[in-house]
């Protein structure tokens, strides 16, 4: 299937075909017609599947031929609420290229900034706005939002947003919409609590399901480091310089590791910057460009800060620290191996998260590779049950002839066939 044979506006097909997309990801060929058919829908899949576009591409569509070409005419009637700046921001720029060609006008607004600008774009009238829920309970509390006339609500990153103390506020926001909207929920883990949201405030809602919930992409080959917390510094060194790494993504735990860390790069000589919650939201953005825009080699970042990093072709993540929360692990490497491409995912593993390491392979079941040939190995027997062969050497991302799209069902067959001829772990 292409996206010229799902029943898209030619304006927002012209603006996917410049882009260069022609062929819908799983999630996108699955959502898209249900969604066009005003149903409400639950949509799981990992992240670098496609999500943005499958809601952003259908609601489009749909506003096309009733939003006014008078600014004075507009009335918000879409609401995509998310839970960081990052992502907000990206999701903004998305509807702003699919919908190019369309006479609608998307707004993003958060918190963090001034909001007399937001506001002043508020007044002029848009279409479709884009917010983290904060900035969007205190805009409407002082009368500059009107929800009134909305028919799409979007809230992407559920799990997310209940991880980070938002889901009071977003029952608060659902309050505050028509009963009549179409209402679209979007996350790559459902654990209880989100799937209780969805039964509450959703309408027979269609489920859509990509993936297995919090499974890894078959993109992304994985590799495992045992090095006692000491050399960590030392061994990212290491591996910087052995495989002459660039674009990379390093993830810390916290946001004063994540100083630390480019700290200790700078005095070697590597390329690197921070992002993190203590950064100014203009500052965030500068270095993120600046990433982007591969001016600097290396952004070391926290698990909030990288939520709204979309970098096709991303090579690299590393996880300086293992997350405590498995589902994070698996946020973190679908930074990579994004619209079709390679990636690799190297984790090091401490001692003292062998536990979060024991907890990240019960819930993934993934393939990893155990690098056992670098110089700061564990003092003492690694564990026993992640022994594998050891990774073949580096390759070169490779660029796949869609946007997102997974590998075809023949092609899973035969790895999955392969697959089990190795231990899982």
């Amino acid at each position: 299937m292409q996206f010229e044979d799902l029943s898209i506006s030619k304006s927002v097909l012209l603006a996917l075909t410049e882009e260069g997309y022609t062929i819908p990801t799983p999630i996108q060929e699955q959502a898209i017609p249900i969604i066009l058919d005003g149903k409400d829908l639950v949509g799981c899949a990992q992240t670098g599947t496609g999500k943005t576009a499958a809601f952003a591409i259908p609601i489009l569509s749909h506003l096309h031929p009733v939003v006014s070409k008078s600014a004075k005419g507009k009335k918000i009637r879409t609401l995509i609420v998310t839970p960081t700046r990052e992502l907000a921001i990206q999701i903004g720029e998305s509807f702003d290229t699919y919908g190019k060609y369309l006479n609608t006008k998307q707004l993003t607004i958060f918190g963090g900034v001034s909001q007399v600008p937001q506001v002043d774009e508020l007044k002029k009238g848009v279409d479709i706005l884009v917010t983290t829920p904060g900035r969007l309970l205190d805009l409407h509390k002082q009368g500059f939002i009107d929800l009134d006339h909305l028919y799409h609500l979007v809230l992407d990153e559920a799990d997310q947003m209940f991880d980070m103390g938002f889901i009071n506020d977003v029952k608060k926001i659902i309050k505050l919409t028509p009963t009549d909207r179409q209402t679209l929920l979007f996350s790559a883990t459902m654990p209880i609590a989100i799937r209780e949201l969805a039964e509450q405030f959703l309408k027979n809602p269609e489920t859509v399901q990509v993936t297995p919930v919090s499974s890894t992409t078959e993109m992304v080959q994985q590799r495992i480091y045992f090095v006692d917390k000491p050399e960590k510094k030392q061994l990212l060194l290491h591996v910087l310089r052995e495989d002459e790494l660039k674009n990379v993504l390093i993830f810390s735990r916290t946001k004063h590791g994540a100083d630390n860390i480019v700290k200790s790069l700078k005095k070697n000589n590597f390329s690197a910057e921070a992002i993190h919650g203590d950064k100014s939201q203009s500052a965030r953005q500068r270095v993120l460009n600046a990433f982007k825009d591969k001016e600097i080699d290396i952004l070391v970042a926290t698990d909030v800060a990288a939520r709204g990093i979309d970098i096709e072709q991303l090579p690299y993540v590393i996880n300086f620290d293992l997350p405590n929360i498995p589902e994070t692990y698996v946020h973190r490497i679908g930074r990579t191996g994004r619209a079709g491409n390679n990636g690799i995912a190297i984790s090091f593993c401490g001692k003292d998260e062998e536990v979060y390491w024991k907890d990240i392979i019960k819930l993934t079941r993934s393939t990893f590779k155990v690098i056992e040939d670098h110089p700061f190995p564990w003092q003492g027997k690694v564990p026993s049950t992640t022994k594998d062969k050891k990774p073949t050497e580096n390759s070169a991302p490779k660029k796949n002839n869609r946007s997102g799209k997974s590998k075809s069902n023949n092609s899973r067959k035969s790895e999955n066939s392969k697959k089990k001829k190795k231990r899982w772990y």
